[in-house]
C-alpha cells in the first residue's frame, strides 16, 4: 500500500513538472516568437521628440530628446579609461558570461529581498544594449524573458568586443549625446579616445540615471561621488595604480557648459518632471508628445530682464539669488518662472556645487520657486489677520504696538531670556523699534508691525492659523505641533510657488485653484490626450478675502512705515502688497497681486548666509517692475470693497472711549470673540501679560496706569 501511495504521489508530480514545463515552454514562445533579430546596433533609432510649447502653441520652449546626438566611432578610437570604467561600474564579469550573469542576477534578487524594494542592478552590458535597442526600461516578465532571449543569441552570434563596441556607441550619456564620442564632446570638449581615467569614470558615473546625475544639475555632488567610488573599484580591479587613482581623484573636471538649447528652463523642468513622472523617459522620447504649457513668453522674457538688470545691486547687498513667480488667480495658470537668477549661469563661489549641497551663495539649477523651502517673514502675516477676521474682529480692532513679553512663565517686564519654566522668553520686536500705542489691525498687517501681529495670531489661534494656510495652498508647513507664535513672524518654511498660489485666493475673493502648467497634451496625430481640468474650490469667504484686499491694498496705510512712494505702490493702480524680511535678513520676499495677476518675488542666497537688505530693499523695485508692466498692458481693474461691518462689540470695531484702555482680552473671549464678555479675562494665560504691557507704556507715557483697573 506504501509503494502504491508513492507511485501515485510521484506520479502527480511528475504530471505537476512535465504541466510547468509545457507552460514555461508556451509563454516562452509566446513571448519571443515576433523577436528582431539582434543585429544593425550602429543604426540610429526612429525618434518622434516631445515638445513643450508656451501658452500660444507657436513658441517651442523645449524639444525633448529633439537633437539626438550620435557619432559612431571604431572600438579602438575609445579609451581604454573609459572601457574600463564602465566594466567595473556596470559588468565586471562581461568577458567571462554568456550574454546573463547567474551570479550577478542572483545577487541582485538577493538584495532586492533583503532591502525590501530596494533596487539592486543585475543586468549585464549585452542586456543594457538589448534594451537600449529594441526593448523599454518597463519592468515585466515578458521585457526580461525577451531581454534575456535576445542577449544570449547576441552573445552567440558576435564577438564581446563586438557587443561592448556596440554598446560604447549607443547607450545615453544625457544632454541627448548617445555613444561615448558625443558624451565625450558635450561635456568635456574631448575626443572618446582621449579621456583621463577621472573624466571616464565621471560619464559612467552618469550611465545608471543620466538625468539625475548630470554635472549641470542640482545633484552634481551624488556624481561626484559615484566617480570616486568607481575609481577606487578600478584601483581594486587592476585597471590603475595607486598613483593613478591620487591623481584621477585630484583632477579638477571642467564640464563644458550645457548648450541644450532651452527657453524658460526652470518653468520647463518643472513640466519635464511632471511628464516624466507621469509617462516616462522612454515615452516621451518615442510618441512625439505635444505640450502645451500655461508660460506666456512675452511675460517670461521681461521677468528674465528685470532679474538681470537688478543683479549687480542686489549682489552689492549680499543677495546672489533671485526667484520669481507670476500667476493668473483666476485660472491659475502660470505665466512665467524662474526658479534662480540664471539657470545657464556658473555656481558662485567657484568649486562650491562640489562640495554638496548648501555651500553656494548661488546655485543655478536649484530651482528655488518649487524645491526651495524658506522662511517667509511677514509675507505669512495676512494668512493670520485673515483667521482672525474669518473669526469676527475687524480691520479697526485695536491693538498695542508695544513691548511685551508673550511667555506666561517670564516676567512681564519683557527684559527676561528664560521663564521660571525653563522655557526661553518671547519678546519680539518691530522691525523699528517704537512705542505706537494703540494700533488698529489695519495699520498693523499694512505697516507690517511685528508686536500686535503676534497678537493677531494669539486671537486667531496657531492652529486655525495653519489651517487656512493649508487651505490655500501651502503643504510644506507640516510640523503643526512645533510651531509657536512666531509663526506669523516666518517661522515655517514655504515655497514660492504655493505662497504665490496662495495670495491668489485674497484676488479670486477666496477661490483656491492650484498651480497650472499645462493646459494639454496631445499624441502624434494630435488627439488630446491629457487636458487641464482644475476648477476652483471656496477656501474662504468673500467678505474676509474683500477685507484683506482692502487693508493689503491701501497705500495711506502703510505710508507710516514705507512712506508713500515706496516700491509696493503702483500709481493710478489699486494693487495689494506685502513684504517680508527674515531674521537677519536672510531671506527677501514681496508678495503682491490685482484681480488678474499674482506676482512674487524671493531673494536670498542658496546656502541661507545673511544679506545686508533684502525685502523692500531689493525684492520690492523687482516686484514694482513687474507688476507695473503686467498692470499698464491692460484696463485698470480694482477690488470690490468688503460691506461695512456694524453688528459687533465695540471691542471688534474699534469704537471703545479712549478711558477704556484695556487689553482686547478684557471685553472678548479669544476662543469665543462674537460671544458675550469672559466672565473672567484673567483666566487667560495672556492677559495679564498683555495688560502689564500697557501699565508700562502708559507710565513710560508719563500717564496714569489707575485708569486701567486690574
Amino acid at each position: 500500500m506504501n509503494k502504491h501511495f508513492f507511485a501515485t504521489i510521484g506520479k502527480y508530480i511528475a504530471f505537476l513538472f512535465l504541466t510547468g514545463c509545457l507552460l514555461v515552454l508556451l509563454a516562452f514562445i509566446y513571448y519571443t516568437w515576433d523577436l528582431p533579430q539582434p543585429e544593425k546596433f550602429t543604426e540610429t533609432p526612429f525618434i518622434q521628440s516631445t515638445k513643450i510649447y508656451d501658452n500660444t502653441g507657436k513658441t517651442l520652449l523645449y524639444d525633448i530628446y529633439g537633437e539626438e546626438k550620435r557619432e559612431i566611432v571604431s572600438f579602438d578610437k575609445i579609451s581604454d579609461n573609459l572601457k574600463h570604467s564602465v566594466l567595473t561600474s556596470e559588468d565586471s564579469r562581461f568577458y567571462q558570461h554568456g550574454g546573463v550573469d547567474v551570479l550577478r542576477t542572483g545577487k541582485a534578487i538577493w538584495v532586492d529581498i533583503i532591502s525590501r524594494g530596494g533596487y539592486q542592478g543585475g543586468s549585464t552590458l549585452t542586456q543594457q544594449l538589448i534594451r537600449a535597442v529594441y526593448l523599454t526600461n518597463q519592468k515585466s516578465i515578458s521585457r526580461k524573458i525577451k531581454e534575456i532571449v535576445l542577449s544570449v543569441e547576441l552573445e552567440q552570434k558576435y564577438s564581446k568586443d563586438q557587443i561592448f563596441d556596440w554598446y560604447l556607441n549607443e547607450i545615453p550619456f544625457g544632454e541627448n549625446a548617445y555613444g561615448a564620442e558625443a558624451a565625450a564632446q558635450a561635456y568635456f570638449n574631448e575626443s572618446a579616445s582621449d579621456l583621463t581615467a577621472a573624466q571616464a569614470a565621471a560619464l559612467t558615473a552618469m550611465i545608471p540615471a543620466p538625468s539625475y546625475y548630470s554635472p549641470f544639475g542640482p545633484r552634481k555632488s551624488e556624481m561626484l561621488k559615484r566617480k570616486d567610488e568607481i575609481l577606487d573599484k578600478m584601483k581594486q580591479l587592476g585597471y590603475i595604480s595607486d598613483q593613478q587613482l591620487k591623481d584621477a581623484k585630484n583632477e579638477k573636471l571642467a564640464f563644458s557648459e550645457s548648450t541644450k538649447p532651452i527657453k524658460a528652463p526652470d518653468f520647463v523642468m518643472y513640466v519635464k518632471k511632471y511628464l516624466d513622472d507621469k509617462y516616462g523617459e522612454d515615452y516621451l522620447k518615442e510618441k512625439g508628445l505635444k505640450v502645451y504649457t500655461t508660460l506666456n513668453y512675452d511675460v517670461q522674457q521681461y521677468i528674465e530682464q528685470v532679474v538681470k538688470d537688478a543683479n549687480s545691486y542686489n549682489i552689492g547687498k549680499g543677495a546672489y539669488n533671485t526667484a520669481m513667480v507670476v500667476l493668473n488667480p483666476k485660472n491659475g495658470n502660470i505665466l512665467a518662472m524662474m526658479g534662480s537668477k540664471d539657470y545657464f549661469a556658473p555656481s558662485y563661489p567657484a568649486g562650491c556645487d562640489e562640495k554638496g549641497p548648501g555651500n553656494c551663495l548661488f546655485e543655478p539649477k536649484y530651482d528655488v520657486a518649487t524645491m526651495g523651502q524658506r522662511q517667509p517673514g511677514s509675507s505669512f502675516k495676512p494668512f493670520a489677520y485673515a483667521t482672525a477676521l474669518q473669526r469676527g474682529y475687524t480691520a479697526n480692532t485695536i491693538l498695542w504696538d508695544i513691548k511685551t513679553e508673550f511667555n506666561p512663565s517670564c516676567d512681564p517686564s519683557g527684559n527676561g531670556l528664560v521663564g521660571s519654566d525653563g522655557t526661553a522668553c518671547y519678546n519680539p520686536q518691530d522691525y523699528e523699534p517704537a512705542d505706537r500705542g494703540p494700533v488698529t489691525m489695519r495699520s498693523s498687517l499694512d505697516g507690517s508691525l511685528n508686536i500686535p501681529s503676534v497678537q493677531v495670531l494669539y486671537l486667531a489661534g496657531i492652529q486655525n492659523t495653519l489651517q487656512t494656510a493649508r487651505n490655500m495652498g501651502i503643504t510644506t508647513l507640516t510640523d503643526t505641533k512645533n510651531y509657536g507664535l512666531s509663526l506669523v513672524l516666518g517661522g515655517g518654511d514655504v515655497n514660492l510657488l504655493e505662497m504665490t498660489s496662495a495670495y491668489g485666493v485674497f484676488a479670486t475673493e477666496g477661490s483656491y485653484i492650484p498651480p497650472v502648467s499645462i493646459l494639454k497634451i496631445t499624441d502624434a496625430q494630435g488627439n488630446v490626450i491629457e487636458e487641464n481640468k482644475e476648477q476652483p474650490t471656496k477656501v474662504l469667504d468673500i467678505q474676509v478675502a474683500r477685507q484683506m484686499n482692502d487693508i493689503l491694498s491701501d497705500n495711506n496705510a502703510r505710508s507710516f512705515i514705507f512712506g508713500a512712494n515706496s516700491a509696493l505702490h503702483v500709481p493710478g493702480y489699486q494693487v495689494a502688497a506685502k513684504t517680508g524680511t527674515t531674521q537677519s535678513m536672510r531671506d527677501g520676499w514681496s508678495m503682491g497681486y490685482t484681480p488678474s495677476y499674482v506676482v512674487g518675488v524671493w531673494t536670498g542666497n542658496n546656502n541661507n548666509s545673511v544679506t545686508k537688505d533684502i525685502g523692500v530693499g531689493i525684492a520690492a523695485p523687482m516686484w514694482n517692475k513687474v507688476m507695473t508692466k503686467l498692470v499698464s498692458a491692460a484696463p485698470a481693474e480694482s477690488f470690490t470693497a468688503p460691506d461695512p461691518i456694524t453688528d459687533r462689540s465695540p471691542a471688534l470695531l474699534g469704537t471703545l472711549l479712549p478711558t477704556d484702555i484695556h487689553t482686547i482680552l478684557y471685553y472678548i473671549d479669544k476662543n469665543n470673540p462674537l460671544g458675550p464678555q469672559p466672565a473672567n479675562p484673567a483666566e487667560d494665560p495672556q492677559y495679564y501679560l498683555w495688560q502689564s504691557a500697557i501699565n508700562n507704556y502708559l507710565e513710560r507715557e508719563g500717564r496714569s496706569s489707575e485708569i486701567v483697573s486690574q
